[in-house]
């Protein structure tokens, strides 16, 4: 085969773009992470109060973990890549990923800063209906990977959506809805002045809604979960399938003594003030209530919270591998060092 000059040209002016575009990426990567990083020192180095340090940091990551997700969005390819990564960082880490990272998660403490703004008190779920909502998250997610598969064989030739529904990989890309971004590379959703925007799990309602119950299926999810948000402090992580997910992987027998990053908790030096409960996003009393050590229950997604407002010095710590990372210390009396 004879290969022309023209075609030597064309193929090493391919090879030149390609190594310009692969150099171009690990450049904004490195200034993507250059300035987190900055963030990150900056936030320690001005706030002060101990109260608010941790929760200052905590948002500032969940918005470059936003900033993060919308890039990997815009190549679909990867969100096979990005599920599994994210179950693998649970083995280790546990429910980290929906205390820190979730965009979801982001945008529900942001409304609770609306809230606060405009003076209007959370309401707290009876311990008896929050319990309940715990266990509905396993039954949600087996819904959702088990109903379509289901649907789909029996009813196909009935209800045309079923065939949709019994799509082998959809199911399981559902358990990524928290992190959908805000706007989105692709069009079906909504779309205002040339910009298609998106939220949490619209993707799939676009994808399993009719199209004349379209625009009211979006608004009435949205409502709903801002609504709740508004009023119950975390209400979609109460019951969210993918931090489902992520409690039956650390529930495993192989990972009984996973993950390797939890609280823990002394008992000597609690006083059983309560604070560590009534912080609590999520309600969760095992930290008050659990004697000592390692806090076990899978509802913890290790915002710190309860740490944070600790005011008893080194009573609760969070480890990773054995290692102390953080304690809470007593933020009623300053420390030296600030």
């Amino acid at each position: 085969m004879h290969v022309t000059d023209r075609d030597y040209d064309r193929t090493r002016n391919g090879v030149e773009n390609m190594a310009l575009e692969i150099i171009g990426e690990i450049l904004k990567l490195t200034v993507f992470a250059g300035l987190s990083l900055a963030g990150i020192l900056v936030i320690f180095i001005w706030k002060k109060g101990l109260t608010t340090k941790v929760t200052f940091l905590r948002m500032f990551i969940q918005v470059v973990a936003v900033v993060a997700f919308f890039y990997i969005y815009i190549s679909l390819a990867w969100l096979s890549v990005l599920l599994i990564a994210i179950f693998a960082m649970t083995l280790v880490l546990g429910r980290l990923f929906c205390g820190w990272l979730c965009p979801f998660g982001l945008y529900m403490d942001l409304i609770t800063l609306l809230r606060k703004a405009i003076k209007i008190r959370h309401r707290n779920l009876p311990e008896k209906l929050n319990n309940i909502l715990n266990r509905l998250r396993y039954v949600i997610l087996v819904s959702i990977l088990v109903l379509p598969f289901v649907l789909g064989p029996i009813a196909s030739w009935q209800w045309p959506l079923s065939l949709a529904l019994a799509g082998p990989f959809k199911p399981l890309i559902t358990l990524i809805g928290p992190v959908e971004p805000l706007i989105v590379p692709w069009t079906g959703g909504l779309a205002f002045y040339g910009i298609n925007v998106s939220f949490p799990y619209f993707s799939e309602i676009v994808f399993y809604s009719a199209e004349n119950f379209l625009l009211i299926s979006l608004l009435i999810f949205f409502v709903i979960t801002f609504a709740g948000s508004l009023a119950i402090r975390r209400v979609w992580c109460r019951f969210c399938p993918t931090g489902a997910s992520f409690a039956i992987l650390n529930r495993l027998k192989r990972y009984k003594r996973d993950p390797t990053l939890h609280l823990d908790k002394d008992e000597e030096k609690c006083t059983k003030c309560g604070i560590c409960k009534r912080v609590c996003p999520l309600q969760v009393t095992e930290v008050y209530e659990e004697k000592g050590g390692k806090i076990t229950t899978s509802m913890c997604m290790l915002c710190l919270r309860c740490a944070e407002m600790c005011p008893e010095r080194d009573c609760l710590k969070v480890k990773l591998a054995g290692k102390t990372v953080f304690k809470s210390r007593n933020w009623l009396e300053p420390s030296q060092t600030e």
